[in-house]
């Protein structure tokens, strides 16, 4: 497992995938999964329905992503010893 792999993992809801990390979000009626690459390093989001939807995952543009959230994944990052700026890095 990469090192800021490992690191994020201590953080609060994190578990590695592969060359990620990945937490799930939940807030009123809105779910998020945020993933982190260590090899870009990037930050992604997607939006994630609930079973009952029967939708497939899709990518959310930062700009669609609430402020919290976003706020969370950098104090996440930057406890983990990553730049919190990469959160901010676009595609």
């Amino acid at each position: 497992m990469r090192d800021p792999i490992a690191a994020l993992v201590r953080q609060e809801g994190w578990r590695a995938e592969g060359a990620a990390a990945r937490v799930h979000y939940e807030g009123g009626s809105d779910r998020y999964a945020v993933e982190f690459y260590a090899e870009t390093p990037r930050v992604l989001y997607w939006s994630v329905p609930t079973d009952d939807e029967g939708e497939t995952a899709a990518p959310v543009p930062r700009d669609g992503v609430p402020d919290p959230l976003r706020r969370r994944i950098r104090e996440d990052l930057d406890e983990a010893g990553i730049d919190p700026d990469v959160e901010r890095r676009e595609l």
